[in-house]
This record gives structure tokens, sequence and C-alpha cells, in this order.
């Protein structure tokens, strides 16, 4: 039995041409590609679980990590041409999960986004400007911007994404999405930001196990001609080759808090993309990434520390951290570069013990690298860079609020209050409220939290860039050697219950090499001295116990207390007897008086 889309590619060339307007791969004799596209581990996300055969993808879903989106990007960059990759979705899963988790999670269950990003793009797609994607629920995700996207897909169903990065030509620059080899999307221009640059065949998805197919056999024909990535030509693309003979490193920052630790670590990531990073601030921002809602938002002033920031889901799994130590229970099995972020415990030398035996058996090379002192220029560019767009970011944030705020007054000047506008006026606002609260029970019924600011945010996307005003760093600011977070790396009695304990990693211990980052060794254990000397003098003593000689002379005290209460005890009772003896003198005599 022929199938429905066989039929179609079976079609003579001038009837294919009235249904799709794409045309036939040209025929091109160039070298092609030696490579196997694939997903590397370092590209991938730690819940990502690949086959050792047959390209499927699957999640992990116990200990929390059901609730988490997991992300993967091709080694294969496409440049120029026009090739296609697809996926089918071969199972979706329903693990179990806390009750409350239902009003948590936005989005299905279960879902699958395809599209492309840049080699320096999150592994969420839809989430970042440098990504485009096509998801599983009908929607088309232009960076963070959503739109209808065509029709959904489920278990069973290929998707096919075809990239056309050829600047001339029908749908130049361009994705489209086919669904069982049908178009089911019109042909989605490229950001301007995004159609330069190498984009890379990329997959979110949730709670499902996928197959790729990168060819060079089509699973299902399109109803034109496409070669798949893996019959690209060797002009066409980039390709990011993994090393086999690599030792993967397990990295350990030792940092003093609030002097920068956290800052040279996300300029430590930028720099190095090969590296994960292994924190519970990571981890909270993979929540976010995924959907999950917290009610107390996902802003810097919204946690306890920088180090330590609680949960706060009300889900059990993820308030637990049960998914941390999924998390780190499944990275010590996978061959990537890590970066275990604990800024107290890598500070205690009983702690440090500890980290260092939990990946002594993951094979990788354990290194210890000590960031303290006075940093480099670089670090103060990338510090101040970072307090600039933070105070760009709140000022554009005002700025459209103002304008919001202008528009709405300009459009109730402009109306004249007639009967009939204020009639037309009346009937607008009903169906708004009808469609808001459409909307409100649709997103009730499927379990997601409904953002009621949506329509506010829509009035104001066509501000220019050019109308915010700038941010600009002040003279007090630019003298700032570490920035000021929003909260502290620590929180102030975990700091005052252990600075005193603070110390640097030595040779004694089981680290395979420690990188003094900013100061040779005797200047950081320098540097770390005058920093707990200081912290004497300016911190609370949490700890603080009395002595055996206090504690002597305060029983010595306390008897000495109890017998002057005795005392008083016995003379307020004496006074009260004699007062009640004249009492009673008294009114004997009154009534002798009055008998007389």
């Amino acid at each position: 039995l022929i199938q429905p889309a066989t039929l179609r590619a079976m079609e003579p060339p001038q009837k294919k041409a009235k249904t799709e307007e794409e045309e036939d791969a040209p025929n091109d004799k160039s070298a092609r590609i030696k490579e196997m596209p694939a997903f590397l581990t370092e590209d991938t996300t730690m819940n990502v679980i690949p086959s050792s055969t047959g390209n499927m993808l699957t999640t992990l879903t116990d200990g929390g990590l059901q609730y988490l989106m997991a992300g993967a990007r091709s080694n294969i960059g496409l440049k120029s041409g026009r090739y296609a990759f697809e996926v089918k979705i071969l199972e979706s899963s329903a693990p179990h999960e806390d009750p409350a988790a239902r009003n948590r999670i936005m989005g299905s269950r279960s879902q699958l986004r395809i599209g492309v990003a840049t080699t320096t793009s999150s592994l969420f797609l839809g989430e970042t400007e440098d990504s485009l994607c096509f998801d599983s629920d009908g929607n088309f995700f232009r960076g963070r911007r959503k739109s209808t996207g065509g029709p959904k897909f489920t278990t069973g169903d290929v998707v096919t994404l075809v990239v056309n990065m050829d600047t001339t030509g029908t749908n130049a620059k361009t994705v489209s999405l086919f669904k069982d080899g049908q178009r089911c999307s019109p042909p989605q221009p490229l950001p301007e930001s995004l159609a330069n640059q190498a984009l890379y065949p990329a997959l979110s998805f949730r709670n499902i196990c996928v197959f790729y197919n990168f060819g060079p056999v089509p699973l299902v024909p399109l109803p034109f001609t496409c070669r798949l990535v893996k019959d690209a030509s060797q002009k066409d693309v980039t390709i990011k080759v993994e090393k086999p003979d690599e030792q993967h490193e397990v990295l350990f920052p030792v940092s003093l808090p609030d002097e920068g630790g956290f800052d040279w670590l996300d300029q430590f990531l930028e720099s190095h993309p090969s590296f994960s990073e292994l924190s519970d601030r990571a981890l909270l921002r993979w929540c976010e990434k995924s959907g999950i809602h917290r009610p107390k938002g996902y802003q810097a002033a919204a946690r306890s520390s920088n180090d330590k920031p609680e949960m706060g889901f009300g889900i059990a799994a993820l308030d637990d951290l049960s998914v941390r130590r999924m998390l780190q229970a499944v990275a010590g099995l996978q061959k990537r570069n890590l970066v275990v972020m604990e800024m107290k415990s890598n500070l205690l030398k009983s702690e440090r013990k500890e980290l260092t035996t939990r990946w002594a058996a993951c094979g990788c090379k354990r290194v210890a690298a000590v960031v303290v002192g006075e940093p480099p220029a670089s670090f103060r560019a990338f510090s101040q860079e970072m307090m600039l767009r933070i105070k760009q970011e709140a000022l554009t944030a005002e700025f459209k609020a103002k304008v919001q705020e202008e528009r709405k007054k300009t459009a109730e000047k402009q109306q004249p209050l007639d009967p009939e506008n204020k009639a037309k006026k009346v009937q607008d606002a009903l169906k708004r409220k009808a469609e808001f609260e459409r909307r409100k029970r649709e997103a009730e019924t499927r379990g997601e939290p409904f953002d009621e600011k949506e329509d506010d945010e829509e009035e104001v996307k066509d501000v220019e860039l050019e109308d915010v005003p700038q941010a600009e760093l002040t003279a007090e600011e630019k003298k700032l050697v570490f920035r000021k977070a929003p909260v502290n790396d620590l929180t102030p009695y975990v700091l005052n219950t252990n600075f005193q304990k603070f110390s640097l990693p030595d040779d004694e211990e089981e680290f395979d090499e420690i990188r003094w980052v900013w100061h040779d060794e005797d200047r950081a254990k320098q540097h770390l001295n005058e920093w707990i000397q200081m912290k004497k003098l300016t911190s609370r003593l949490e700890d603080l116990v009395p002595g055996e000689w206090f504690n002597a002379k305060w029983k010595e005290w306390q008897k000495v207390v109890q017998s002057y209460q005795a005392k008083q005890n016995v003379y307020k009772a004496e006074a009260k007897k004699n007062a009640t003896e004249v009492d009673k003198d008294v009114g004997e005599e009154k009534e002798r008086v009055d008998f007389d």
C-alpha cells in the first residue's frame, strides 16, 4: 500500500508547482560532509539520554526531572543552501507528578519544540533571541515572541523542518514546517540577527522519546526534493567536532562571598561554553526556562542568597532538592565539563573533601579555581557591562510603562463622549473582557498559569529603541571593584557562623590541580586572612557561647537573686498581714463608735 505522502511525491512537476512554491534541489556535485550529524554531550542538557543505537533521544522522568525541559543542539551548522531534518515522536509519557504541579507548569506536560539556534544560544528553544522554533501545540516562536504556527503534532507524526539559507530564490532566508510530508506552516522569515549566522538544528522536549533523522534518505518524502543535513555540501556548513581523547574537568570555584565569585563564573561560562554549571542557581534558571511558575517570581531580589536560593515552587520534588541529587548522580556518568558552584562548601576544607570524593569515580580532572584578591581589568569591564545592562533593562521597562500610560490617556482624550462612541467603547470593553475570561478558563482547564499582563505588554511592542533613554553608570559605580548584587552570596547567618573556618585549598587535598586565577597562592592567602580579620570586627557572632567562668558566676548570681526574691516575698507577706490586722482594728473601732 503506497502512502499518500509517497503519492504526492510521485506527482508530475507541473502538478507539484501548483501546490508547492518550493523548487526541487539543484544537482550539486560539490564535496559532501564526511562527519555524521549528531548531538554532542556538551550540547545537551543533563537530563537527555541518547540511545546507543538508532538515533533516539529521551528524558529522565524521576525525582522531579519530569518537570524540566530537555534541550539538544546538533553539531552541524547551516551557513548556506537549503536543507532539512526530520523528527518523529515515538512516545509521550505521563510520569507521576505532584498534584500541586498542575497549576505550576505552563504548557503541555509532554511537548516538543523543533527549530534552529546559533552555537552560543540557550539549549531551550524559544527562550532567547538567537533561536526560533515550532512546537507540538501549533505555535511558532521567534525569539520569545509566540504566534500561531500551524496544526499540532503528536505521537507517530513525522515533522520536517526545512531551513532555507539561500540569499535568492523562492522562500530565501526562511524556515518551513511539514507534517507527514505536507506543509503545515507558511515560510517564516529569518530575523535579520540570524540571517547571516550559522544555524544549528535543535530540539527542546519534555516527557517524550523522539527519533531524529539527518538523512541522507527521508522518512517521509516532501512535495519537492530537498537534501537532508547528512547530504550537505562542505561549503554550506560548519562542523563542531568532538575530541575523543579529551579529559574532561570538574571545576570547583573558590571565592569569597560578595567579591565577584558568581560574576566571574558568568564570565567563565561565556568564554567556555563547553562547561555546564551545577548549582542551585543554575537549577532555578532551568526551572524558569521550563515554564514552571514560581509564586515569588524569578527576579534576583526574590532569593534569600545566590549560593542557596530557596526553590519555593510548592512542588515537593523541587523544593526538597530531590532533582538536584538526581542531576548530581547523572552528571557524574556523562562525559562533560562541569562547574560545581558551591560557595560555602568550596570555602570549607571538610566540605571540599566531600565534594572531591564524590567526583573521584567520574574519571574527570578535579580542578580548584581560586578566585580571590584583586580582579584584572577584564573582569572589571565585564562587571560594569553587567551593571549597565541591568540598569538599561530597568530603564526600558519604566519607559514602556510610561508610554503605555500616556497612550491610554491620549486615547481617552481623543474619543468624544457622545452616546454612540460611549456605547461602542463599552461594547469593545465587554468583548475584551469576554476574550480575557475565555483565555483564562482555557488556561485553568489545561492547568496552566495565566499571565494577566500579556495584553498590556502587547501595547508597547512598537516602541522604537532609539526612543528609550540610555542608562549610564555613575562615577561611584565606575569605581566599584565588585558589583553590588540585589542579594548577598550567603545569608548573614551562614556567613557569620562559618567565615572563621574559611580556607583555601592546598596540596594535601585531593585536587588534581589548583589554579590561582587572580593572585598567586601567597597573596591569595594573605587577602583571605585580612578579609577574615575585617569580618571579625564587623560581623555579628551568631555562635557565641559563654565560657565556664561565666557559667559559674551566672549560677552564683542566680542563687543570690533567688535569695533576694525569697526575702522580698517574706517582707511582702508580713506587710500584707500587718495591713490586714490594722484594717481589722479600724473596722472594730468604727463599729463601736457607731453603736455608741
